[in-house]
């Protein structure tokens, strides 16, 4: 978790990450269906590709433990047919499609012969990248998001460069590193800085935010990061077209020497890359040779949060953080990050210099809270971020007036889908009221579209909690105490130090 120095630090447990789902047998074909003997054979074919594969790229990890300074020269190879199929049944099958339009079901007609002609491209060098899609979401804060859609090719190949490129740099990433990596979700890193705050002497808090990260990565720095451990040309020519390939938007291509598409396949891997010798090996230098009390670090992605027992180290670090990401193109975003008191003894502290309840931060769509139990002892809160549930109340607000002429059913099936996924995610210890929030203010919404589906509506109080208590899963805590959990996962490997 937060000692870098093992690579064994955080918990490393089964979860979700970027287009990660894992391979299923073929779908029927659009307008026909398949024979039970066609399917037997794929799934066979597949399943027989996915273990060659995996011992081939295991070999690959191997070597990569067995010398930790090793340039690999030859991983092209690994980009096989077999590995570009398991990285196309690896998308999701109804994502948006690229500059191309083609859609997952399109290219699924005639695969194997696709794939076997992708391979070839790219082995003769006849493969090119295609610009993104640029798309805006948007974000809780109101402003938007741009997003990067690739074509579907485009997603394939990153997805098996992706599967090579972890093999080596799994080995290298540190401990408090989670984000889009294997194995490691973003409840691993609340629970990671749950129990760094809970378990050491943390005084303060650091919440740092790299301004435009994605949009500042620069490509000359990222190309030597990656040539100290790949010094295959082919991989890294590669992975400087998918750069240099631009982005689309009406009609107006854009290519720039910075920066990589947000909701590129390949771009999580690259962003931790160039972390993880920006930040990660700079910050464990950090605390292990200036550091006069403890410090905890926790980064998911470009989100970061540190802590620490001395207020000099806390502003000493922030001040070098600065200068250090100033060297390789970054900066931290002025607004967002902030330092600020935090932990057992700040509500004391607090009190003593005549002020009121202490600073709160927020971090994966959690707001940080230092609380007390009823007997008085230290209690960590994590609430839901109030832009966070303001924002997806407002989305579903809207999708409900669109959809308030289906029947009843079919849109209280959706919200049980919609709630249930919520909860997945938000329902940890200390966060049930602001389930009960979310889930009230969800029936409001509900009833406000139903009385709008005509103007001599039915729709009572009494009829909306009927439907509610019919559809709708009531608040209730789904996660254990990240005290359990991080124990349980790390099972005394990752000691928090």
């Amino acid at each position: 978790m937060m000692d870098g120095r093992g690579k064994s630090d955080g918990p490393i447990v089964p979860t979700k990450s970027s287009n990660n789902a894992t391979a299923v047998a073929a779908e029927r074909m659009e307008g026909r269906g398949s024979t039970k003997g066609n399917a037997v054979e794929q799934n066979v074919l597949r399943t027989q590709s996915r273990a060659g594969t995996t011992s081939a790229l295991e070999r690959v990890r191997k070597a990569a433990i067995r010398n930790r300074k090793m340039k690999f020269t030859a991983l092209f190879h690994h980009v096989s047919v077999d590995l570009l199929r398991l990285s196309f049944f690896a998308l999701r099958r109804k994502a948006s499609a690229g500059v191309d339009g083609v859609t997952w079901e399109q290219y699924r007609e005639g695969l194997e012969h696709r794939l076997v002609d992708l391979h070839g491209r790219l082995h003769r060098g006849a493969y090119r990248a295609s610009p993104a899609r640029r798309v805006f979401i948007p974000k809780a804060n109101g402003q938007e998001r741009p997003l990067g859609i690739a074509t579907l090719e485009d997603k394939i190949v990153q997805g098996a460069v992706v599967r090579v490129l972890n093999e080596v740099y799994e080995v290298d990433f540190l401990g408090f590193s989670y984000g889009f990596r294997p194995g490691r979700g973003q409840h691993d890193a609340l629970d990671a800085l749950s129990v760094g705050i809970l378990r050491r002497k943390v005084n303060w808090v650091l919440d740092a935010d790299i301004r435009g990260f994605f949009d500042t990565i620069d490509h000359g720095w990222l190309r030597r990061f990656l040539e100290h451990r790949i010094a295959d040309g082919r991989i890294v020519r590669l992975i400087l077209k998918w750069l240099r390939a631009g982005v689309l938007h009406e009609g107006a291509k854009t290519v720039g020497k910075m920066g990589t598409p947000q909701g590129a396949t390949v771009s999580p891997v690259l962003a931790n890359i160039y972390l993880h010798y920006v930040f990660d090996l700079w910050v464990e230098q950090w605390r292990r040779k200036h550091a006069r009390g403890e410090v905890i670090v926790v980064r998911y992605a470009d989100d970061i949060v540190l802590g620490f027992e001395r207020e000099a180290d806390a502003r000493r670090f922030r001040s070098e953080l600065e200068q250090r990401l100033r060297g390789f193109g970054l900066e931290l975003h002025p607004d967002k990050t902030r330092l600020l008191r935090f932990g057992r003894f700040a509500a004391r502290d607090a009190a003593v210099r005549g002020e009121g309840a202490p600073a709160t931060f927020s971090f994966l769509g959690f707001a940080y809270i230092c609380a007390k139990t009823k007997r008085g002892r230290f209690l960590l809160v994590r609430w839901t971020e109030k832009t966070r549930l303001r924002a997806t109340l407002r989305d579903l607000r809207k999708r409900l007036l669109q959809q308030r002429h289906l029947p009843i059913p079919v849109q209280g099936a959706w919200l049980r889908r919609v709630v249930q996924g919520y909860f997945n995610y938000y329902a940890v210890p200390t966060n049930v009221r602001r389930l009960g929030v979310f889930r009230t203010q969800l029936i409001r919404a509900w009833l406000h579209a139903l009385r709008r589906r005509s103007q001599r509506h039915r729709m009572t109080w009494k009829r909306m909690a009927a439907l509610a208590a019919r559809w709708l899963p009531g608040p209730r805590i789904l996660h254990p105490w990240p005290e359990i959990r991080f124990d349980a996962k790390t099972r005394g490997r990752s000691p928090v130090r």
